[in-house]
């Protein structure tokens, strides 16, 4: 099969970047032809706002070239990740012109939300699902924090759920969750163009020891990612464990003068994949004290993958993957002093702790492996491309 896959690169590599490569190279590895179609938000510093802005909205440039790319590659099946805010909508446009089915992954909240995260003020944040003009961007600035910009995202949204962009030009929206499919059919997405398919690894890092008694944070480094709640529950341990905590960010002078202050909490910055997956090997378990609706939680299964329980808050996708006192525990979203007492139930429970890491692996080789993964994937490229015959079909006859 011959796959084109689009992706627009963060300015700062993170989860969705991770996938892209990951998924790219998995194709590869069972003889699938992949031709990657990247832009990189890098090229921003160097875009007048109004040019950028307009590209938002259609940019003519990707357009062409993603239209010449498909009838040299002909590919069976265009799979897009990420077309904001450079590559834009253009892009399935592009490959409906040409007869290219599109799936689409769903990573974050962006088409019912301008800044993807339902997340607003240091709280969730619903406000613009059921609003044709998402004003309620617009007038919290929730887009990087200007109302300049936030009105960018909600006139690209408003403009192509108007033109039915998204109706009308995806065979297939994939779903990490059941979560996070809901919302989406909650905010008008039509429930019978979703196909799930979890996160996986690739390739597996191996259980770990478990040996090194910390616990561990992994990610980036803001407030919907629950740092002010993990850093206060650590303020408030009876029995303290030492916390490590890998990432960048935002809030990253926090952890730091935080760190400062307290002797068991230590910033590691970034780190390498390989150095993670060591990290996670040897903690006895890791917080995921997410405030906002997660999408799915891939820190999570690369926690199960390691054989590491997962402490996690009970908001969004991730209850899905955490199976309470089998897999990990969960506390209270946002609750500091709930997250303190759930580390202080695993410090004083370790045989329970020990069958955690067994049950952690075993649900990762059941569901989070590469094969599983692999087929789940061409089964959703298949689908996608009988919907896009029948499609084209009907076209067809309509000519007729």
């Amino acid at each position: 099969m011959k796959v084109l896959t689009i992706h627009n690169y963060y300015q700062q590599f993170g989860g969705e970047d991770q996938i892209f490569q990951t998924e790219n190279h998995l194709l590869e590895s069972r003889g699938h032809t992949v031709y990657r179609y990247t832009i990189h938000n890098d090229q921003i510093r160097d875009t007048h706002p109004l040019t950028l802005a307009s590209n938002t909205l259609w940019n003519s440039k990707i357009y062409q070239e993603l239209k010449q790319v498909m009838r040299e590659f002909k590919p069976d099946v265009a799979h897009f990740h990420n077309t904001f805010p450079i590559i834009s909508p253009s892009a399935y446009y592009a490959a409906k012109a040409e007869g290219v089915p599109v799936v689409q992954t769903l990573h974050n909240y962006r088409l019912l939300c301008p800044n993807g995260l339902f997340f607003r003020d240091g709280k969730v944040c619903e406000d613009c699902v059921q609003q044709l003009i998402p004003l309620s961007s617009i007038i919290h600035n929730c887009y990087r924090n200007s109302r300049t910009e936030t009105l960018g995202v909600a006139t690209m949204l408003t403009l192509h759920s108007f033109l039915r962009t998204w109706l009308d030009n995806i065979e297939v929206f994939i779903a990490y969750s059941q979560f996070a499919l809901d919302k989406f059919v909650e905010g008008g997405l039509p429930a019978n163009k979703f196909m799930f398919k979890t996160n996986f690894l690739h390739p597996d890092p191996g259980i770990g020891a478990g040996k090194g008694g910390y616990a561990l944070f992994v990610g980036r480094l803001s407030v919907e990612k629950g740092l002010g709640v993990l850093l206060n529950a650590w303020e408030r341990l009876n029995h303290p464990i030492p916390l490590k905590v890998v990432g960048d960010g935002p809030m990253a002078h926090l952890v730091r003068d935080v760190a400062e202050r307290v002797p068991d909490i230590e910033w590691l910055g970034r780190k390498s994949l390989l150095e993670v997956y060591e990290l996670m090997g040897n903690a006895s378990f890791l917080v995921f004290p997410s405030e906002w609706y997660e999408t799915f939680g891939r820190v999570a299964i690369e926690a199960f993958a390691c054989g590491t329980p997962v402490i996690a808050a009970d908001i969004g996708a991730i209850t899905e993957l955490v199976t309470p006192y089998k897999t990990g525990l969960h506390f209270k979203a946002s609750d500091a002093q709930d997250l303190a007492a759930k580390v202080e139930w695993a410090i004083a429970h370790p045989q329970e702790l020990t069958q955690m890491r067994h049950n952690a692996r075993t649900e990762f080789e059941a569901k989070y492996t590469a094969d599983d993964n692999y087929q789940r994937l061409t089964e959703i490229y298949q689908a996608a491309i009988t919907k896009g015959q029948i499609r084209q079909g009907l076209l067809n006859q309509q000519i007729v």
